[in-house]
């Protein structure tokens, strides 16, 4: 039995090692599929600090160059940022660590938008959610919340990338060929418009695209589904892409207003 003298002291060493294996179980990887899951804490299990990332960055090294590794070099990297707000310089510090070892990072999940910008001025492939736990559940989120604030993105979507977002989309630039954009809402462009686009992607036949110029790839709202026509016009203008009874259709961003009222009524 354990004297009354010793109980404190028991208690304290009982806590201090739940501590301990409470902060060793904060930074995760999971292997899934033919990726590697990066799991960061939330906020609410680590609050954001100058001394709490460095703490984070120096598990992640750890368990980077323990001996048991369980993936294969060159294998790509998911990273689940939950709620945890990351700045470019933080991104490349991952980036760089996961380089060491043969591993690539090549997407972000966040439920933070100065993170997913950050993370997508980086050239990596985003999801930005509008809750978004560290659970290692991959379907994304069936519908999207009217409080969903827009993702502003002032960049080029390049070939490769990957943005998927639960409220509408702003991309201040160009979406060149091969760049994707997916949206629970609407997406605008203010450039041109040379990949995919997807609106509406939780079903809403009700949202837009839009773009100053119009030369997509795929155009997509809710089920619908539109390429680009196999000849280029002779002169560009802003247009505006919305479903109708008889599918997509492309219309000038002038004239929109004047035809919304009665098409959007009938889908």
């Amino acid at each position: 039995m354990t004297s009354d003298s010793a109980l404190p002291e028991a208690i304290s060493a009982f806590t201090a090692a739940t501590e301990e294996v409470k902060v060793n179980l904060q930074v995760r990887f999971k292997s899934e599929a033919d990726r590697l899951l990066l799991i960061l804490p939330t906020e609410a299990e680590m609050p954001a600090s100058a001394d709490n990332w460095s703490e984070i960055w120096q598990q992640m090294k750890q368990r980077l160059n323990a001996g048991d590794r369980f993936w294969q070099p060159h294998t790509q990297v998911e990273l689940l940022a939950a709620d945890r707000l990351l700045d470019g310089r933080q991104l490349q510090q991952i980036a760089d660590a996961l380089g060491e070892v043969l591993l690539q990072m090549q997407r972000v999940r966040t439920s933070r938008r100065q993170t997913a910008v950050a993370a997508a001025t980086a050239g990596y492939c985003v999801e930005q959610q509008a809750i978004l736990t560290t659970t290692l559940a991959t379907a994304p989120v069936a519908a999207t919340s009217p409080l969903v604030e827009p993702l502003y993105l002032q960049m080029t979507i390049r070939s490769g990338v990957e943005i998927r977002h639960s409220g509408t989309v702003v991309v201040l630039g160009d979406i060149n060929p091969g760049g994707i954009v997916v949206a629970n809402g609407d997406i605008l462009v203010w450039g041109r418009l040379r990949g995919i686009a997807h609106a509406g992607a939780n079903a809403n036949a009700k949202c837009l695209i839009m773009a100053l110029q119009m030369e997509p790839t795929q155009l997509r709202i809710a089920r619908y589904v539109a390429r680009a026509p196999a000849n280029s016009p002779e002169e560009y203008y802003p247009e505006v892409a919305y479903v109708t009874p008889d599918g997509i259709r492309l219309t000038k961003a002038a004239d929109f207003s004047k035809l919304s009222s009665q098409f959007l009524s009938q889908s």
